[in-house]
């Protein structure tokens, strides 16, 4: 399999790249295509797939380069599903697939796949599994996709009885033809990425899609509270066990400040540093899969106790002047900021906005009690001021972060938090949320530095 084929990868990044350079090591004749410059590339990588007899074309997608020759189209994620290419390669028999399934289908058969998908809370939930996993059978442990490195860079180091945990994102999703881990995580679902799957239900069909290829002897453990993930997995063939932020339940649940795992306590809640209930829900998860492979409440314990949480990701920076400062840059979406201000208790000041997708900010209105200024910022400011103003709540406009985080410290109280959760997308005026968030934290930073002199 995938051997002296003939093979089209759409989209380098670091995907594109490790299926390259695995594909071309199997004998296979490949062709890469990435619509920018080859200067915006890493020239190393670039050299490398050159010297191993890559072609490669960048700058355009040119009409006369896909045709029936090719085997296979290996897909980026990232790369639209109504991209030209793609209709193409569909059109003419060509199987489309992405990076993830490729290496899937060359898994060796003595590895454990864990795969962990949900709208929020995915990657926390896969980097405290993985946490707690390598703590436990230390340096048979990996981390893949969404947060890790390609599946396919693990294919000739994996030995008999490794682990693999993977965060599975909806666009890896959408390209899955047979692609099943032995473990399978859902945390949650909710509207997202609606402009790059066009509806609701094509989104929860492709979140769910790794869970409906599973079999009976497969494990799919699934958030009790969230009815969409319910209805999504009410015939999946594998064996189902649930966590339960809300009831004590034959599974993972919450009692007397603890959680309990079948009726065993596992860790006082106190002990653990992230907030906010949905934090706890991914706590659970990790609990759940770790429990699998019969972890220690001990390891356990201690990982939950010291894990602080993900960048960007309701991420404690600093207090500065009796004002903690939280950056969330990757609430994209609605949800997201529902999620990060049911976290808090204390007056907050709310940096919201980004790119204009139409998002609803009215959805936020029960999650603002804790609200007293809010900073709208971005291509989506003068909504953001519409929603502030129909609620009576102090709101200032900017069209950039740096503007609107001096407001913040003018308005925001001693006690309380300021808080980037922009419920939008950044693409508006940065290539990636992250950089918005490197840019929140290096502003408490520079407020620090300057409050010591």
């Amino acid at each position: 399999m995938f051997q002296n084929n003939k093979i089209f990868i759409l989209g380098m990044a670091r995907s594109g790249y490790e299926a390259a350079k695995y594909l071309k090591g199997r004998g296979n004749t490949v062709i890469l295509n990435d619509s920018k410059e080859e200067t915006t590339q890493n020239k190393q990588q670039v050299k490398e797939l050159r010297d191993l007899g890559v072609e490669l074309i960048f700058g355009s997608h040119p009409d006369d380069i896909l045709d029936d020759s090719f085997d296979y189209l290996i897909k980026n994620p990232g790369v639209p599903i109504d991209h030209k290419y793609v209709l193409k390669a569909k059109e003419l028999g060509i199987e489309v697939i992405n990076e993830v399934e490729m290496a899937y289908r060359l898994l060796p058969n003595d590895v454990t796949l864990i795969g962990i998908t949900g709208t929020n809370g995915k990657t926390t939930t896969t980097t405290l599994t993985y946490l707690i996993l390598e703590e436990a059978f230390k340096g048979r442990v990996h981390l893949a996709g969404n947060i890790g490195y390609p599946l396919c860079s693990f294919l000739e180091k994996l030995k008999k009885d490794d682990i693999i945990v993977m965060e599975v994102s909806c666009q890896q999703g959408e390209n899955f033809k047979q692609f099943k881990p032995h473990i399978g995580l859902f945390t949650n679902i909710s509207k997202a990425h609606i402009d790059f799957l066009k509806t609701f239900e094509h989104y929860k069909q492709v979140k769910s899609r790794m869970f409906y290829n599973q079999t009976k002897d497969d494990i799919a453990i699934v958030n009790m509270e969230n009815e969409e993930v319910l209805e999504q997995l009410k015939d999946i063939k594998s064996q189902t066990k649930y966590f339960s932020s809300k009831n004590e339940i034959n599974g993972c649940y919450l009692k007397d400040n603890a959680i309990y795992y079948y009726d065993e306590k596992v860790i006082d809640i106190n002990k653990i540093k992230i907030p906010g209930i949905h934090n706890l829900e991914n706590c659970m998860g990790a609990i759940m899969i770790a429990k699998e492979f019969n972890v220690s409440n001990e390891i356990i314990i201690k990982i939950l106790s010291e894990f602080s949480g993900v960048e960007h990701r309701l991420e404690y920076v600093d207090t500065v002047n009796d004002i903690m400062f939280y950056n969330d840059t990757e609430a994209t979406n609605i949800k997201c900021s529902q999620i990060a201000l049911s976290s808090f208790s204390k007056p907050i000041t709310i940096i919201l906005g980004g790119l204009e997708r139409n998002q609803n900010f009215d959805d936020l209105t029960p999650y603002m009690n804790h609200v007293t200024n809010i900073i709208g910022i971005g291509q989506c400011r003068e909504r953001v001021k519409e929603f502030g103003d129909k609620l009576n709540i102090p709101t200032y406009i900017y069209e950039k972060l740096d503007e609107g985080f001096k407001k913040c410290i003018e308005v925001t109280e001693k006690g309380g938090i300021v808080l980037l959760s922009p419920a939008s997308a950044s693409w508006d005026q940065y290539k990636e949320c992250e950089i918005r968030g490197t840019e929140f934290k290096n502003y408490v930073k520079e407020l620090k530095t300057q409050d010591k002199k």
